[in-house]
């Protein structure tokens, strides 16, 4: 979990365009991050496999 201070500092307009830090907006994680999601990988894996996000399911072959 990230720091309040951090993920504020994320939130904040930045200066130039590709100082931009995109953070899961369950944990703040940055590192790991799905943009279609808006997720980092733990959250989507464990909102996936509780079926909370619609159209993705666990595949097994």
């Amino acid at each position: 979990m990230a720091k309040t201070s951090v993920i504020a500092r994320a939130n904040k307009h930045p200066k130039f365009s590709t100082r931009i830090v995109r953070r899961c907006w369950k944990c703040g994680r940055k590192h790991g991050y799905l943009r279609r999601y808006d997720l980092c990988r733990i959250c989507f894996r464990e909102l996936a496999s509780k079926g909370e996000i619609p159209g993705v399911r666990k595949s097994s072959w």
